[in-house]
């Protein structure tokens, strides 16, 4: 007769090991979100890891994503690490059916890379590491207790069938599980409402409304040709592209920004936004485009930007002579370099912006202020959230895109797309009206040319400049016979150059070639 020394060793069914893995996922996750809550939002494993992929992907994958998936690019990241996750918590579960000891080391494996996010992360200070921490003890302590509760017999044999649990057993550990999972929400809800309770939105409500005391003149009638199919000349807040690292929108108020002027300076200077607001402000229109921006891209908006000249910030500082950059750097820590001479040029206008389009800044826009500088593309001009401004030698101080590969000079390239009729549209034979628009930034458009198949480049009428910092809308018919043809685009700017006709991809300096649409002409 067998005896209980004689049984094989106990193990874990394989619902209830899965279980226990996610459920101290669960719990490391919801409890490191509670503690990022009151010392650093971004200190959440789960941000913080996200934010290191972001940070630590080679070039290669960075480009594709930004070409394949545009403004998905972090929804999926977060979708990815999920699925990552959870399938290391199954995986952590079915490797510890008799011993929980495999399942701890990975547990402790993931908890330490949390760990070493948040330590490697600029913006955040020695005190975010306790929210990591946290989620590490947390998940090894879950995992453990759920593993000997699961474990745990009745001394009748009775109640084990087939390596699951029954009767007192079974309900001791679906009360355990209940309550990990509820106390794990609530953790997560906790923490995300202590961690969004500093709204930027009130405190950009507060700031009122932005009057410069120099206007742009008004718009001409022409300064679009919206109605024939081009944008409108002004991008509204909330079409206005967006392209950053952040995987969480800084939340910081104006009462608590500053930016400092540093490093190859005669005189340190440190500017809060009272500082800014009371100055008398500027507006200038500028266009802003992405160095990712695909041949007949969207990645190009054009606001009206409100806030003061940066060069006379600048000159308070007293920016030395060997200066070569402006290292500028972000709440986040994103950071952005700068040809200095441009920086502190006048006539190129670049500005500290506290204001769009008649507003203060979005949120997602750089509220309270960001950085920029007509001409250059944005991941040398257009630092979001600034609060750094560091001039030093270009072989100092390395940029985020830079050590990336991309280019140290990044002036915006002469451009032009077709907006309308989109690609493969379907027309109507005979007189078709193609518009679009054209940018050259700093030395602008001097005219638009279009053609069909390979035929002759006929002229097309260009929208009012309106500046040379700002995009020109432009319109064509043509006559377009029964079948399918390709209509082609190209710009000449006002410093004689015309577009290329030769295909380059966005990195390391920004695309180039002519944008062509396919038509199906009835």
């Amino acid at each position: 007769m067998s005896t209980l020394q004689d049984a094989p060793p106990r193990q874990l069914s394989l619902p209830v090991a899965t279980l226990i893995g996610l459920l101290a996922l669960a719990a490391a996750l919801g409890v490191g979100h509670l503690v990022a809550g009151f010392v650093g939002y971004t200190a959440s494993p789960f941000i913080a890891v996200a934010n290191y992929v972001i940070d630590h992907s080679p070039t290669v994958l960075v480009k594709w994503a930004e070409r394949t998936l545009g403004t998905w690019d972090k929804p999926i990241l977060k979708i990815g690490l999920a699925v990552v996750l959870v399938l290391c918590a199954l995986l952590a579960g079915q490797l510890s059916r008799r011993t929980p000891r495999a399942g701890q080391v990975l547990v402790f494996v993931l908890g330490a890379a949390g760990v070493a996010a948040v330590y490697v992360r600029s913006d955040l200070g020695q005190v975010s590491l306790l929210a990591p921490v946290a989620a590490l003890v947390a998940g090894l302590a879950v995992f453990t207790f759920l593993h000997r509760r699961a474990l745990l017999r009745e001394s009748a044999p009775s109640e084990v069938s087939g390596g699951g649990l029954a009767g007192a057993s079974r309900r001791k550990f679906l009360r355990a599980g209940v309550g990990v999972a509820a106390g794990s929400g609530i953790a997560a809800v906790v923490g995300q409402v202590a961690g969004t309770s500093t709204n930027a939105e009130d405190s950009r409500a507060a700031v009122g409304p932005l009057v410069p005391a120099r206007t742009e003149p008004p718009l001409p009638a022409d300064a679009d040709f919206a109605k024939l199919g081009s944008p409108p000349f002004i991008t509204p807040n909330a079409d206005f592209y967006r392209i950053d690292t952040a995987l969480v929108v800084p939340q910081l108020r104006a009462e608590d920004w500053s930016l400092k002027i540093h490093g190859m300076v005669d005189r340190e200077v440190t500017f809060s936004y009272a500082d800014i607001r009371n100055r008398p402000l500027v507006e200038r229109r500028v266009t802003l485009a992405c160095v990712s921006n695909e041949v007949g891209g969207p990645l190009i908006s054009n606001a009206a930007w409100l806030g003061v000249d940066l060069a006379d910030l600048l000159d308070e500082a007293g920016v030395q002579p060997g200066a070569e950059q402006m290292f500028a750097t972000s709440v986040d820590g994103w950071t952005c370099g700068t040809p200095a001479a441009v920086a502190l040029d006048r006539t190129r206008g670049a500005m500290l912006a506290i204001g769009m389009n008649g507003e203060p800044l979005p949120v997602e826009h750089g509220f309270p202020a960001r950085i920029v500088i007509p001409g250059l593309y944005g991941y040398v001009s257009a630092t979001k959230w600034v609060e750094s401004l560091e001039f030093a030698k270009w072989d100092a101080r390395q940029a985020y895109w830079l050590s990336r590969g991309w280019a140290e000079q990044a002036p915006i390239k002469t451009e032009s797309r077709i907006d309308t009729p989109s690609g493969f549209a379907g027309v109507t034979a005979g007189k078709v009206r193609l518009a679009g628009t054209a940018w050259a930034q700093h030395i602008g458009i001097a005219k638009v040319e279009v053609r069909l198949d390979q035929g002759e480049w006929r002229e097309a009428t260009l929208s009012a400049e309106v500046s040379k910092d700002t995009w020109r809308m432009w319109w064509i018919e043509l006559d377009v016979p029964k079948g399918t043809h390709q209509a082609s685009v190209r710009a000449t700017d006002q410093g004689g150059y015309t577009q290329t006709e030769n295909r380059a991809d966005p990195a390391p300096d920004g695309a180039t070639g002519w944008h062509s649409v396919t038509l199906d002409a009835r």
